[in-house]
């Protein structure tokens, strides 16, 4: 460490009131994205101390990160620097819990997995499934908007937080939004900072609306030996009255991802149908999917809950298939039109062939957000010419295509977020009102925000 970095990271320690911050080689490694490691990592421990480490940054010309374990680091492309990694570990409490009135104050180094286990004793949850699982923070999930499955149903963070209070730049702590469900105040300052990846303030706090926990649960598959038999069954699901816990179309590498223990031959296709509530209406549900499956001639499987709880994991939390070999696996998430799915899945599995690269995929039924793994092995200098015509029958559609994993090893990557779009020119003077001086996060964001 030059004297330099010596010099500014006793003034950052002496900032944060002597709170723990450390240059430990390993420590600074385990939080590196894009290749490039943090000189330190800092643990604040309260919402103050946030925003003054944010402060002594952007006054002194340093990079900050926010961060917690990791599992939204991979997505963005590589900063143009990186001197502080600001953990939120510490920040991990909960507030004002009103079970009645269904909402919670939560600090954002909370794990979700740790949170719906405290919620659960009022038969309350978060109907939230992200990549990373209940490892994520709620803080990166809501800096991310970070959602699975369950978004058709329930929605995307942003549909849940009231309010939220944000540590800037300038050394001062914001709030938005309120604790009530039909409190409006600052809200579209709230939807502003929900996926903003951590680039216009740090989240100190968030206020979050809880829903009851369905009393029973059933995972049932139903398979197709082709695409338009998937197309069909997803439009008549759709327009009935079913209203699935979640739903998720995926290939035989998608099944693989899955762990189910059964194969139905590659060009096959399973859509994965969790249902919830009551016993009673359980039953009716299933019943009722059974016939519009069978009426597109689509086979229904029941899933044991055994195979259906840690399948359900697997996917959602994005781990490659078990039989990947290595860490060379790249991670895809296309939004598209709900009625374009099954053409890209079609498209993808085609390029993929063509370039020989084997692929799992999964598409979220009602919400048009498909996530692509590619599997390849090296040498790899096809990939960026692959993920670049996906991206591009993607746009074609009038959606996006972001790559949320690239494996370092493989080399530079194509740009994360891809092209532009109109709003642009508002995102970067947003950035230059809350980040004048470029500290948070700079270059990840799209268009190098």
């Amino acid at each position: 460490m030059t004297n330099a970095a010596e010099v500014w990271l006793a003034g950052l320690a002496s900032t944060m009131g002597g709170q723990q911050v450390t240059a430990e080689p390993s420590t600074c490694a385990a939080l590196a994205t894009g290749g490039i490691a943090p000189h330190c990592v800092a643990y604040p421990t309260t919402p103050e101390s946030v925003a003054a480490a944010l402060r002594f940054a952007s006054e002194s010309g340093l990079a900050v990160i926010p961060c917690r374990n990791a599992t939204k680091l991979p997505i963005g492309n590589p900063p143009r620097r990186y001197d502080i990694a600001l953990s939120v570990k510490e920040l991990n409490q909960v507030w004002r819990y009103e079970p009645n009135d269904l909402t919670v104050s939560v600090e954002p180094g909370m794990k979700l997995g740790d949170f719906q286990h405290f919620l659960a004793r009022h038969q309350l949850w978060i109907p939230l499934d992200p990549p990373g699982g209940d490892r994520a923070s709620l803080g990166g999930i809501v800096a991310a908007n970070a959602s699975g499955p369950y978004r058709a149903r329930y929605g995307a963070p942003r549909d849940m937080v009231l309010g939220l209070s944000i540590a800037t730049t300038e050394g001062k702590i914001i709030k938005t939004g309120g604790r009530v469900v039909k409190n409006v105040a600052g809200y579209d300052l709230t939807k502003l900072f929900v996926g903003s990846f951590g680039t216009l303030g740090v989240i100190v706090d968030i206020n979050l609306k809880l829903f009851p926990a369905p009393a029973c649960r059933s995972t049932w598959a139903f398979h197709a030996a082709a695409l338009n038999g998937t197309q069909m069954f997803r439009r008549k699901l759709l327009r009935s009255p079913l209203n699935p816990l979640r739903a998720v179309l995926m290939d035989e590498g998608g099944r693989r991802l899955a762990g189910a223990p059964w194969s139905q031959g590659s060009d096959t296709f399973d859509i994965w149908i969790e249902f919830g509530g009551s016993e009673r209406v359980i039953r009716r549900s299933i019943a009722a999917a059974i016939e519009l499956a069978r009426s597109v001639g689509l086979e229904p499987r029941e899933i044991a809950d055994d195979e259906a709880r840690p399948g359900w994991q697997r996917i959602t939390e994005c781990n490659p298939p078990p039989n990947a070999s290595g860490s060379h696996e790249v991670l895809l998430k296309a939004a598209l039109p709900i009625d374009g799915v099954e053409e890209f899945l079609a498209h993808a599995r085609s390029e993929t062939g063509r370039a020989r690269v084997p692929l799992a995929c999964f598409a979220q039924l009602g919400t048009g957000i498909v996530r692509v793994f590619l599997l390849p092995e090296p040498p790899f200098e096809n990939l960026f010419t692959l993920v670049e015509r996906l991206r591009g029958a993607v746009v074609g559609k009038g959606g996006s295509l972001v790559v949320e994993r690239w494996p370092i090893e493989m080399g530079p990557g194509v740009d994360s977020w891809g092209p532009m779009g109109d709003d642009f020119r508002v995102m970067r003077e947003l950035k230059n009102v809350w980040d004048p001086h470029g500290a948070l996060s700079p270059g990840r964001y799209v268009g190098g925000l």
